[in-house]
């Protein structure tokens, strides 16, 4: 077991564990809003070309019309005949559309571009970056592409951090990465032009994928066995909480400079407590910081309340128990290593194919909210949404939990449920009877809280039925509800919408699933450049995501066929994974060999060999005797654990 043992000698799952993994999760309040932010930020507000300078010397009381009944003259009806056109307008004023029951052929009338700009609705947005450089009609692509430019930054963040990680440790990296976003997330709301803020966010991005990706090792490294579904899990839900808590903040400031200032100024707060943070002992240790690592696992035997262990854990007990990980570590490895073996190689093609099309479907879903804008719902969301929420949990939780866990989280449910019933039940979200009129931010708020029993779902399945089952079966029905939608007519939107929130969650059960599953696959030693390399793939989905979003002036269905393929596809490569459930983490590419693929590599020890006399380790400590087999050490009595 090596280093598992030592977790739990110095206190398992205990205070320390729960502040580090609470203080690591809580900055995922505000990563949903960065991922996301360009829903709101770059959101389309209504728009039609700006009138003539000279239209109000016009007089509006011949006609006896409203202005915006006498905007009609300027302004041509789209395609649908239900909006103003949002590219054209007449080249002269057709007063004759004024007057009741014309018959003028509207095909025959001249229009031209907007050649005096847009005017904008503001009932939704006061101002996004759309409004203030103009970027619809010609210019519309340009919105996406401050999407894919972030999409960008991450995934370059995922290639550099990953293995800076590797290299400078977990903690150092993360705190790097905070006070990056913290600094150029909030140059980008000053930014003066549209090609300084995609260079911001660029960079931003590369800060958000170095806090995801050195936080989530750095959790998964402190934490016991047997504790890191429930606690992965349940870390999720600060993204998950995050993407309600960005549709209060857009609704609340409506401003996009002002949301960007409030998304990105925290992170100032979490770079000053994060110094408090524990680097791994694992990677110290196989970094060759022997003491370093000591000193950790002291520091947290005493914050969990185990003062004893301080005396007896020492240089040659920490040795004995991780000899092989360190005589392994003596070894450089580079991404390469990644595909060398033929186990490493199995569960790196795999992984590739399930972080690219989980977070190509998630964010095809997650970055089109606009088009989602459902006018009528059969129900009044205020009564409906939260006691269904409630009694899903609560009978899902009875049979799933212990009875501890099962209160805790009923109520949590039961406080959310509250939380929905005031927001949907807002004077700013008025229901006719039983039909409620729902914006984008309430269909973020929606599509947010349908994260909550998905990821409870793929706890329960996480737990009961493994990794390998629980990320397929993601995949598989994420799939088949994309592809149900494509059979819905676009008429009947609350079917639509209903469908996509389900589809949603079913991704999002894929993410957490899969960033659990890959810390637990790859090895301590390689572990964040895997991190890295996987996360390279997923962040070329969710730039490809918006592109493929175009695809719909082709044929409507085309994005949906492409998203709901790429899941299916990705749900097959998900089966011929190894099962990780309740096996501790690896530490070595050796135990990966050992363990999921019945051979071993070249550079691996064989049990029995003895190693050099008095190697050193960072801390001045002599590691083993000459001579003294590597088993017989580990099982002598006296030695390691069993002396404590």
């Amino acid at each position: 077991m090596g280093f598992a043992d030592l977790l739990e000698e110095v206190g398992g799952f205990g205070r320390y564990q729960w502040l580090h993994v609470t203080l690591i999760s809580l900055p995922g309040l505000l990563m949903a809003s960065q991922n996301l932010l360009n829903n709101f930020v770059s959101g389309i507000p209504a728009h039609h070309c700006s009138l003539p300078a000279n239209h109000s010397h016009y007089n509006l009381s011949q006609y006896q019309v409203e202005e915006k009944e006498f905007i009609k003259a300027f302004i041509p009806m789209d395609s649908s005949g239900t909006r103003l056109d949002r590219c054209k307008r007449y080249v002269e004023p057709q007063w004759q559309l004024l007057v009741p029951n014309n018959t003028a052929n509207l095909s025959q009338l001249q229009t031209e571009e907007c050649l005096d700009g847009w005017t904008f609705d503001r009932s939704e947005f006061l101002a996004t970056t759309v409004s203030e450089w103009q970027l619809v009609c010609s210019l519309r692509p340009l919105k996406q592409m401050i999407q894919t430019i972030y999409m960008g930054g991450v995934l370059t963040g995922a290639i550099i951090f990953g293995g800076l990680s590797d290299r400078f440790g977990r903690r150092s990296i993360l705190i790097w990465s905070y006070l990056q976003l913290g600094i150029l997330g909030c140059s980008s709301a000053l930014s003066p032009s549209y090609t300084a803020y995609c260079i911001f966010r660029f960079l931003s991005g590369m800060a958000v994928s170095g806090i995801i990706l050195n936080g989530v090792s750095l959790k998964v490294e402190w934490i016991p066995t047997k504790e890191r579904t429930l606690v992965g899990t349940l870390s999720s839900f600060f993204f998950t909480f995050g993407q309600m808590v960005l549709a209060g903040l857009a609704y609340w400031l409506r401003d996009w400079r002002k949301l960007q200032l409030v998304a990105c100024a925290p992170m100032f707060l979490f770079f000053s407590y994060s110094w408090w943070y524990v680097e791994s002992a694992r990677w110290l240790v196989l970094n060759r910081r022997s003491d370093e690592a000591l000193k950790s696992l002291h520091r947290v035997a005493r914050i969990n309340g185990k003062p004893e262990v301080v005396d007896k854990l020492t240089l040659e007990v920490l040795h004995s128990h991780m000899s092989k990980e360190i005589e392994s570590s003596r070894s450089t490895f580079t991404a390469y290593d990644l595909l060398r073996t033929r186990g490493m190689r199995r569960i790196s093609i795999c992984l590739v194919a399930v972080w690219f099309s989980t977070s190509f479907a998630y964010y095809g879903l997650a970055m089109d909210l606009q088009k989602f804008g459902v006018r009528q719902l059969p129900v009044r969301l205020s009564v409906c949404i939260p006691p269904c929420l409630f009694v899903c949990l609560s009978l899902f939780l009875s049979l799933s939990f212990s009875p501890s866990v099962c209160l805790f989280l009923c109520l949590f449910s039961l406080w959310l449920s509250l939380c929905l019933s005031v927001c949907l039940s807002h004077p700013s979200c008025p229901p006719i009877g039983w039909v409620l009129q729902v914006s984008i931010y309430q269909i973020q708020i929606i599509f947010g809280a349908v994260d909550f029993p998905a990821k409870l779902v793929a706890l329960g399945m996480l737990t009961y039925l493994g990794r390998r089952v629980s990320q397929a079966t993601c995949l598989f029905l994420s799939a088949l509800i994309i592809f149900a939608n494509i059979f819905v007519p676009t008429e009947m939107q609350t079917i639509r919408t209903t469908l996509a929130c389900l589809g949603k969650g079913f991704t999002s059960a894929s993410f957490t699933t899969v960033y659990l599953y890959t810390g637990e696959l790859y090895p301590t030693i390689i572990r964040q450049t895997g991190m890295g390399f996987v996360s390279t793939m997923a962040r070329l989905g969710s730039m490809a995501a918006p592109a493929v979003l175009m695809l719909d002036e082709v044929f409507p269905a085309l994005p949906s066929m492409v998203y709901g393929g790429s899941a299916v596809l990705a749900g097959c490569f998900a089966c011929f994974l190894p099962e990780t459930l309740n096996m501790p983490l690896p530490d070595t590419i050796e135990d990966v060999e050992e363990r999921w693929s019945g051979t071993s590599p070249t550079l691996q020890i064989a049990e029995g060999v003895s190693l050099k006399e008095g190697m050193d380790f960072g801390g001045g400590g002599v590691a083993l005797a000459e001579d003294c087999p590597l088993k017989e050490l580990k099982e002598a009595e006296g030695t390691g654990l069993n002396a404590l």
